[in-house]
C-alpha cells in the first residue's frame, strides 16, 4: 500500500504531518475492521437464533440480523473508501 502522501515532495511535509497521516490511515483501517466484526457478530447471532431456537421472536430477530449484517458490511466499506479517497486528496495538495 502506498502512503497517502507519496506524491508530495518530502520537503512539503514535516515528520509530524507524515505521522499524523499514518495514524489516520491506521484509524480508518481499524474502523473498517470494527464494521466487519460487527457484521460478523450479527450474522453469527442471526444464524444461531434460526438454528437453535424455534420461537417466533427468535425467527424474526434472526432473519432481521442476517440482512442487517450485509448492510453493516456495505456501510463500513463505503465509509472506508470515502475516507481513503479524502486522505489521498489531502496527501496530494
Amino acid at each position: 500500500m502506498t502512503a497517502p502522501y507519496s506524491q508530495v515532495p518530502e520537503d512539503d511535509l514535516t515528520l509530524r504531518d507524515q505521522l499524523a497521516l499514518d495514524r489516520t490511515v491506521l484509524a480508518n483501517e481499524r474502523t473498517l475492521l470494527a464494521y466487519l466484526r460487527t457484521a460478523l457478530a450479527l450474522l453469527a447471532g442471526g444464524v444461531t437464533l434460526l438454528h437453535f431456537i424455534d420461537t417466533a421472536w427468535a425467527i424474526l430477530v434472526g432473519w432481521t440480523a442476517i440482512p442487517l449484517a450485509a448492510v453493516v458490511t456495505v456501510m463500513g466499506a463505503m465509509r472506508y473508501l470515502r475516507v481513503r479517497h479524502r486522505l489521498r486528496q489531502i496527501g496530494t495538495v
